[in-house]
């Protein structure tokens, strides 16, 4: 195979993890939203925490689905960890359009955003190969 051919079927394979990255950070957050709730409904969380639990529940569920991604597609694992990011990002942005009909992304979701981000980039980070060292 040449060598376009071999970053095109890289480039596929990637597209496909990183939906699949997105799909699974997205049931993770709404996991870890359930268990936020079932936690403010006993008692042991405030409910004025609502914003900052969503926005960890972005970081996570991003970080799990990014390691995902980035554990099943080999190189440049940044790349693949921030990708999974915005997809969970568009996949809540989508939701939140069709369950409310508007975009609103002043309240609240320039965070939510940043938060993919910054948990895809973690598991860019955390979820890499380490470099074989070469031998003299």
């Amino acid at each position: 195979m040449r060598k376009e051919e071999e970053q095109g079927v890289w480039a596929v394979k990637a597209m496909t993890q990183v939906l699949l990255g997105g799909v699974i950070a997205a049931a993770t957050g709404l996991l870890f939203l359930f268990v936020c709730a079932v936690l403010i409904s006993k008692g042991v969380l405030d409910q004025a925490h609502i914003n900052t639990l969503a926005v960890a529940a972005c970081v996570v569920g991003s970080l799990v689905g990014g390691i995902v991604a980035v554990s099943r597609c080999k190189g440049r694992s940044m790349i693949v960890g921030l990708f999974t990011g915005v997809a969970l990002f568009l996949i809540l942005l989508t939701l939140g359009v069709l369950l409310y009909q508007t975009v609103a992304l002043e309240d609240g979701g320039v965070p939510l955003g940043c938060a993919c981000l910054c948990g895809g980039a973690l598991a860019g980070l955390f979820g890499a190969r380490p470099k074989k060292k070469r031998r003299k």
